[in-house]
């Protein structure tokens, strides 16, 4: 019972993480060595899913890009999630080589974006990425020197919160993690005011895009306002470290 319960847990912690996981999972239970076989299975569904993803209306973002718009990490192409809407896919693309067109050199970084399968599957820990018209973007950083292209404070993009006042109470239950004991540890560079103002200028006004979140003390600081920026509201995740991007 104990190892049936194991297995099941499994399951729904890979199915959670990456959709197909669990699935990879139950396969790899037939053979005596499981962790090579669930390696081996859960690679080879994760090409397939690229080509079958386009059957539920979902593409999947290029993992090895070179070009302006790239995925942040390995992680989210390894976890399946970096699939979007076609429409969403040209909203990205065109945004990116356009920012790259403007300020020459500039890298567009996606973080989470969707699954391949299925509306209505939560992509965790966010509360609205399971339609696959969904995607966050990274800050755009730079140092002393400039622009750092392609660079991120922290390794997943995620969680190196900007300093700024907020309204939001400390208040249960609520997704707006702090992680004070991880900021020290993150690079000391800051946000490219020039590259950021310009991407959320572009993405409010394409006609495609429904809403913009992040934390209204970034928009202040970057003195931008626009009908389609808007805040997420007190319970959900922090929105100083990350762009929220949907289709309207």
């Amino acid at each position: 019972m104990l190892r049936f319960l194991l297995h099941a847990a499994i399951v729904v912690l890979l199915t959670i993480l990456t959709q197909i996981g669990g699935l990879a999972w139950l396969a790899a239970c037939m053979f005596r060595r499981k962790l090579l076989a669930f390696l081996l299975t859960y690679s080879a569904m994760t090409v397939a899913v690229i080509f079958i993803a386009p059957a539920f209306g979902r593409t999947a973002l290029s993992c090895a890009s070179n070009g302006p718009l790239q995925v942040q990490s390995w992680i989210y192409c390894a976890s399946n999630r970096n699939y979007v809407t076609p429409q969403l896919a040209d909203v990205l693309e065109q945004t990116a080589i356009t920012m790259d067109k403007r300020y020459p050199g500039t890298k567009t970084l996606v973080l989470d974006a969707n699954f391949p399968f299925f509306d209505g599957f939560p992509l965790l820990p966010h509360l609205s990425h399971d339609d696959g018209e969904k995607a966050d973007l990274a800050f755009y950083y730079q140092d002393e020197a400039g622009y750092l292209a392609g660079a991120t404070r922290s390794p997943i993009g995620y969680f190196a919160f900007e300093p700024g006042a907020s309204d939001c109470p400390k208040t249960w239950p609520s997704l707006r993690w702090d992680f004070a004991a991880l900021q020290p540890l993150w690079p000391d560079v800051t946000l490219d005011r020039q590259r950021n103002r310009a991407i959320l200028q572009l993405l409010a006004e394409d006609p495609r895009t429904g809403r913009i979140f992040v934390e209204p003390h970034i928009a202040q600081s970057l003195n931008i306002a626009h009908q389609n920026i808007r805040f997420q509201g007190c319970r959900a995740a922090r929105h100083d470290d990350h762009i929220h991007l949907q289709l309207r």
